[in-house]
């Protein structure tokens, strides 16, 4: 399966440095079978219409009206009033030379947002951000202010950034642990850079507790692991980066970041978007409004996840784990003696199989904590104990 982000990048008319910032819209990003333990990428692509916004009678009594499952379809324009207007476009403004050797703005992409509190703090996602040397913040009631980013986490690939601004419309923040699988789910955002404001669409929740790991940014380098993530069918296209996903009720449930791109050559996917879960956003977002940073748990390692042609390759009886494939001299790897070429099957007595496992257990870990690895060398078994260090974003 292949994955994209939902940045807009201008045409390339406009930019000359596009192709590094992102990806054009009709095409999907690969992820490789590395990873590292602290690894951060940002690259966007695009995603797929789905359901329409119409409500059929039965489907409006199947949804209910009870407040605490979002709300039902009939209300479905009094939620988007409720978080439209602090829906904003943001348009990522970068500096370039012409033919003389002048200076000039021009924009290198468009993303979303929304306005996070009164104190003109906008949480939306790093890709939509990075590489900026201007932001525009662009609302939907004609007002536009200059952007600073507070802080931004690639990590999380979260970022907020501060107007100062007054009379600014806050989006309500839900819960999104109160979530169940077929509860409705509104994506609104700046799809396709459209004139006359954000974007509406409709869908339901189709999964949740997701992980999946973002694409790269044109380089050799993945992005990281997404972890809880809210899967819907929302349809999310490119410009809904960093736009709220919300209820019925109009509360903000998750931010809207990653789409499936092609599930094979030449079949593209349909109706898969992924957005960050407000429950796991909203300390980060914290954070960075309080300290424009914000320290991860770290190991100092680049692995492979074992399978059958690997574990022949290496001559390894192990089925699962993690190959060690690069200990970054100083880290915690290598202060508590792992190789390269060592297989990490657990940590913390957690078994490592999937791609995303030693990731999801570190990043459960907060810098400063011991974790004890089981480690498969030259055929035997052992324990070692790390303490994690601090990756600061």
């Amino acid at each position: 399966m292949h994955w994209a982000k939902a940045l807009l990048v201008m045409p390339a008319f406009l930019i000359f440095l596009s192709a590094g910032i992102a990806c054009s819209s009709n095409k999907s990003i690969a992820p490789a079978s590395t990873s590292s333990s602290g690894a951060v990428a940002t690259g966007p692509a695009d995603g797929n219409a789905t359901p329409s916004a119409q409500a059929t009678p039965a489907t409006t009594a199947a949804a209910g009206s009870d407040a605490n499952r979002g709300g039902d379809l009939l209300h479905l324009s009094a939620a988007v009033g409720r978080v439209k207007p602090a829906t904003v476009q943001i348009t990522n403004q970068q500096v370039q030379l012409n033919q003389l050797n002048q200076a000039f703005t021009v924009p290198a992409g468009v993303g979303s947002g929304f306005v996070y509190d009164a104190e003109g703090d906008i949480l939306t996602n790093n890709h939509v951000v990075e590489g900026a040397q201007n932001l525009l913040v662009s609302l939907p009631d004609g007002r536009s202010f200059p952007g600073q980013v507070v802080g931004k986490d690639p990590r999380t690939d979260l970022a907020v950034v501060r107007v100062n601004a007054a009379n600014l419309p806050v989006a309500k923040l839900g819960d999104s642990s109160a979530l169940q699988v077929g509860d409705w789910s509104v994506a609104i955002g700046n799809a396709l850079n459209l004139p006359g404001g954000p974007t509406v669409t409709v869908g339901v929740i189709s999964a949740l507790g997701r992980t999946t790991q973002e694409p790269g940014n044109g380089n050799s380098q993945q992005g990281p692991f997404l972890f809880d993530l809210i899967q819907t069918d929302a349809s999310i296209n490119p410009g809904n980066s960093g736009g709220p996903l919300t209820d019925l009720s109009g509360q903000v449930i998750g931010i809207n970041t990653l789409v499936a791109g092609e599930a094979e050559p030449g079949v593209q996917a349909q109706g898969i978007g992924f957005a960050i879960s407000i429950n796991s956003a909203k300390p980060i977002a914290d954070a960075l409004i309080a300290n424009g940073s914000i320290n991860h748990s770290y190991l100092g390692v680049g692995y492979v996840v074992i399978n059958p042609a690997i574990a022949a390759q290496v001559r390894t009886d192990q089925k699962q784990g993690a190959l060690v494939q690069m200990v970054q001299p100083g880290s915690p790897a290598a202060k508590a003696g792992i190789n390269q070429g060592d297989i990490i099957t657990q940590i913390g007595g957690k078994d490592v199989v999937g791609e995303s496992d030693l990731a999801e257990q570190l990043d459960k870990h907060k810098p400063g904590d011991k974790v004890t690895l089981t480690v498969a060398r030259n055929g035997s078994t052992q324990k070692m104990d790390v303490t994690l260090g601090a990756a600061t974003s």
